[in-house]
């Protein structure tokens, strides 16, 4: 995927609903130094100079999907204790809506507490309760995905084995994703996944999957076998095994497996690793992308989480600028049409007046480049859009155009005079200005005010149609003509 799509998944993520279900718990950091031996016992003494308390296990997950701009719902079981209640803060806070969130009264509230010192972890304290929960609490979650499952796009469970998924939850989310076409993706845990038949997808690690098929993965052909007996015991659409230094592997019945090498960086800690790609690609299912892609930003993302100590969100800005950064050649200028309107709405309720041109820009000439100077100097930015390869062919016939789209827009948007450039695929840029909403559209001296396509839309708004003359005896044909007749 290029940078642009990567910015239009995130733009099209803000309107997801998403589905929480599984154990929450809290994770306490305490950051210290270890510069002495106590003289009680031969063990470090860490003197605390930071405290840190996060979302821990499915609230991990929870905090990564706001990160990303998703509405996110919960459906869970805590403790009527202390613990609990900050858990409930926390979550408020961020606007998470917590209608499926129940109490007991017997129940700890998990809460796991990691020392630190030197950024190495020394020791870890868990307070937790790992007993199923009360038959009214798992009647209560049944009562509510009964009545709420319908309204989600997208339904993840996060099973860290404390006792809330029992097997009657688990099989009445995955049947409910079934009978309403939602996609329910599960990060599983324990040895018996029988509990997640008819899931979408499971995203297991390599000794996860090893562990619940029965295989050792050693090579290509056991991890293929692995990933064979799981989608067709457990009646899975997809599987995907993450597999630390070797990347990702997805799996889907009847198609060919899909390996996503990882992506080089240092790793400081794994710790939330798996909570960030099940955010990613649970989010990328509910926007439309096809699972490869989804999961191939899901493992951008993971490259990053684990340069960050500790459970942390990976942010869209982190993952758009690593997707740019490793596409040298993309240019920050190319946004997609949803992207772009969000944009130049910003840049327009801070008082700048919005410029749109638009042409196939085959071959750029001198012409064109002084067009576009000129069309700059009406306004504070320009937009540019530009013809998609079909919408050319089918304007200036089959041989055209000469470079292909990706290469017109790279070369449009090196240029200092444009701001931004859109591609379209139809044959006039009517849905893009109604997207941009210019304050001032340009078009060429060759055509007249009746002529412009978009004219009655800028106008409507207040707007006005500016034609400039091209430069004499510069285009695109006679070059075409020129290069005939002399080679």
């Amino acid at each position: 995927m290029e940078r642009r799509e990567v910015e239009s998944f995130f733009e099209k993520a803000t309107q997801v609903r998403v589905l929480v279900l599984g154990d929450l718990m809290l994770d306490e950091y305490l950051w210290g130094r270890a510069e002495r031996i106590s003289p009680e016992a031969p063990v470090q003494v860490v003197e605390v100079v930071r405290e840190d308390l996060r979302l821990g296990g499915a609230g991990n997950v929870v905090h990564n999907l706001v990160a990303l701009g998703a509405s996110v719902s919960i459906c869970s079981v805590i403790g009527a204790d202390p613990n609990g209640a900050l858990l409930r803060q926390a979550f408020q806070n961020q606007g998470v809506e917590l209608a499926g969130l129940f109490e007991e009264a017997e129940r700890k509230t998990s809460k796991k507490t990691r020392v630190i010192a030197a950024n190495q972890q020394i020791v870890r304290i868990d307070r937790e309760s790992r007993s199923e929960v009360a038959e009214a609490s798992q009647q209560a979650m049944l009562s509510y995905l009964k009545e709420n499952a319908g309204r989600f796009n997208v339904i993840v469970v996060s099973d860290y084995l404390k006792g809330v998924l029992t097997p009657d939850v688990l099989a009445a989310v995955c049947q409910a994703g079934r009978d309403l076409g939602i996609p329910v993706v599960v990060d599983p845990k324990g040895s018996d996944y029988g509990k997640y038949r008819g899931a979408t997808l499971l995203t297991p690690n390599r000794k996860e999957a090893e562990i619940a098929s029965g295989v050792a993965i050693v090579d290509q052909q056991s991890l293929e076998l692995a990933a064979e007996r799981l989608l067709g015991s457990l009646e899975l659409d997809a599987l995907l095994i993450t597999r630390s230094e070797a990347g990702m592997s997805l799996f889907r019945g009847g198609l060919s497996a899909v390996h996503i090498p990882t992506v080089a960086r240092e790793v400081y800690d794994v710790t939330g690793a798996g909570d960030t790609v099940i955010s990613v690609l649970s989010l990328g299912l509910a926007c439309g992308l096809e699972l490869p892609e989804a999961a191939w930003v899901a493992n951008v993302a993971a490259g990053i989480a684990v340069g960050k100590l500790g459970t942390s969100v990976v942010l869209p800005q982190e993952i758009v600028a690593e997707v740019g950064h490793s596409q040298k050649d993309a240019d920050t200028k190319i946004k997609n049409l949803d992207v772009l309107a969000h944009l130049i709405a910003g840049e327009r309720s801070r008082g700048k007046k919005i410029v749109f041109t638009n042409g196939c820009f085959d071959l750029l000439h001198v012409g064109h480049v002084k067009y576009l100077q000129k069309a700059r100097q009406f306004g504070d930015l320009l937009v540019v859009g530009l013809n998609s390869d079909a919408s050319v062919r089918r304007l200036k016939g089959e041989r055209r155009p000469l470079i292909e789209e990706s290469e017109r827009a790279h070369i449009l948007a090196a240029l200092d005079c444009i701001d931004f450039v859109v591609l379209f695929d139809e044959d006039t840029p009517v849905r893009v200005i109604e997207g941009v909403q210019p304050d001032v559209l340009v078009k060429g001296g060759d055509y007249s005010l009746d002529q412009v396509v978009g004219r009655e839309i800028v106008e409507a708004r207040g707007g006005r149609v500016e034609l400039v003359q091209f430069v004499d005896g510069r285009s695109t044909s006679r070059i075409i003509e020129k290069i005939l007749a002399s080679y």
